[in-house]
């Protein structure tokens, strides 16, 4: 999704900002019920018994069959296909056909119970559209962690891991995604007598654990690191439509641990369980679960591959290319270059991508959390930095994060980057992109959320709000100041103001 060259400039006129719409899950009331105070395998069967009939459609192209079905559940708003398996981009032609140079590729395959065409063999939350190529490379082989690559197609790895197993490896934006598609599995088919060397590698007969403790202890720490996303959500939602069922693991981010990990022994209770709509950080299950605690206040959440989230930015330094240095991108979120492909020429920039404004000011602590991927720059933080601006003027360069390690495109989490030194303001959180004639980093935000808790009784902080909070300053040429200089003239909304 390219954006015009003027898009999210800001200019001493106005301001635009996207408002992000989230779609949230409608599970059918009492859908879960018999859950409650089921636990480790009594729990996974209950879940079994509940998901385990689909109306699935039929298998292949035309209308009524697995292409029509993608048309709902893998189509981006312009008409793109989500690849989960590489980073090419094709696009949905009439509903129903074959979109080409891509297979209906099986999680899941056939070979696995003995090769009949039945209801998994069709099963929407088994099949994702995927490029060809890969599919064949990735052959029938369980989904693990390859440690010495033969394929890598910048998305996809297929190769050997450490138990010498013949596997493939996801890209990490879609971790989480294939590690509770593979929990579905296991559960909805539970009763399914497994076969051949790639099942028995990855499965193991009877209705508990089905998983292999190495494969459940992997999923559960790639899904913990790969939230659910919003466009996992709608593709549930969207699943559920036709064939009648859900994805549980996707419903309740916890349940793994539950079945799995951590909470086998604990009662679980789909009533007060956390669910994906509010569990927003992954988690780590037991009596609520999460990185975050679970009384947090959840002040901003967005997921930049499906919308901008109110971002905007500014220059401190423009350096009046023909493209944008931030562009929101379908795949990858927010990403920010200042290398011209067409001119192979490197631009000095100084841009500040900026979160709306965020209201702290009754809140004791705060936190941001964020992934995001560096390529071309293996010292990040020369070039690179995480920023708050609290309305009072105050600005601050965030710390503890954690940084990848600039050589590839692959995204890590920033952890729990402490917004304590702003809380009692309303803030403004902004990454601040820099390269050189020399240097210029690509990074990517696919992410962010911000988090508080507790309540400020500040006097002092209570006292410093003031009724134009949210007016923005101008020098005189025109441009946003964020951080006004000593002494510097500026226009805002109540007129000239020496700082």
């Amino acid at each position: 999704m390219k954006q015009t060259a003027n898009k999210n400039r800001l200019t001493a006129v106005a301001i635009m900002m996207a408002t992000a719409v989230t779609v949230l899950a409608q599970i059918p009331q009492g859908y879960y019920a018999s859950l409650k105070g089921k636990k480790g395998a009594a729990l996974k069967s209950a879940v079994h018994e509940i998901i385990k009939d689909a109306k699935v459609l039929d298998y292949g192209s035309g209308i009524g069959s697995t292409w029509d079905g993608f048309y709902d559940t893998d189509q981006l708003s312009d008409g793109q296909v989500v690849d989960r398996y590489s980073n090419d981009k094709r696009y949905f032609g009439n509903r129903g056909s074959v979109v080409g140079g891509m297979n209906i590729e099986h999680s899941f395959p056939k070979s696995w119970w003995g090769g009949t065409k039945n209801q998994a063999y069709m099963d929407l939350y088994n099949l994702m559209p995927c490029e060809q190529k890969i599919n064949s490379s990735k052959s029938n082989y369980p989904m693990g962690e390859v440690t010495n690559a033969s394929t890598d197609n910048g998305c996809t790895k297929v190769g050997t891991g450490t138990n010498g197993y013949k596997l493939w490896e996801p890209a990490d934006k879609w971790k989480g995604d294939f590690a509770r598609g593979y929990m579905y599995m296991a559960t909805a088919y539970q009763h399914f007598s497994w076969s051949g060397t790639q099942a028995l590698q990855l499965l193991q007969q009877g209705d508990y654990p089905t998983l292999k403790s190495w494969a459940s202890e992997l999923y559960i720490q790639w899904a913990k690191a790969d939230k659910v996303s919003q466009m996992e959500i709608d593709r549930n939602e969207a699943v559920s439509k036709i064939q009648g069922n859900r994805n549980p693991f996707i419903d309740f981010p916890n349940l793994m641990e539950y079945i799995w990990g951590d909470s086998i022994t604990k009662a679980f209770d789909p009533e007060t369980t956390m669910k994906s709509t509010d569990y927003n950080n992954g988690g780590s299950g037991g009596e609520g679960g999460g990185d975050v605690p679970s009384e947090a206040d959840i002040l901003y959440d967005e997921d930049f591959t499906l919308d901008e989230g109110g971002c905007i930015f500014e220059f401190a330094v423009d350096p009046a290319t023909s493209f944008d240095i931030w562009q929101n991108d379908s795949k990858y979120g927010w990403v920010a270059n200042a290398y011209s492909s067409a001119e192979k020429k490197t631009y000095p920039a100084d841009v500040t991508l900026w979160l709306p404004w965020i209201d702290l000011t009754k809140y004791a602590e705060g936190v941001l959390t964020f992934s995001h991927a560096v390529n071309f720059c293996t010292a990040p933080t020369d070039y690179l930095s995480v920023v708050a601006f609290t309305a009072e003027g105050k600005y601050v360069v965030l710390g503890d994060i954690t940084w990848p390690e600039g050589n590839s495109w692959t995204f890590v989490e920033s952890g729990e980057v402490s917004l304590n030194e702003v809380v009692g303001h309303s803030v403004r959180i902004g990454f601040r992109y820099t390269s050189t004639a020399d240097l210029a980093p690509a990074w990517e935000i696919a992410s962010a959320q911000v988090y508080a808790s507790g309540v400020n009784t500040s006097i002092s902080n209570i006292m410093e709000q003031r009724a134009d909070t949210e007016r923005p300053a101008y020098d005189l040429s025109g441009r946003r100041v964020m951080q006004p200089k000593k002494g510097q003239l500026l226009i805002t909304g109540k007129g000239k103001r020496i700082y």
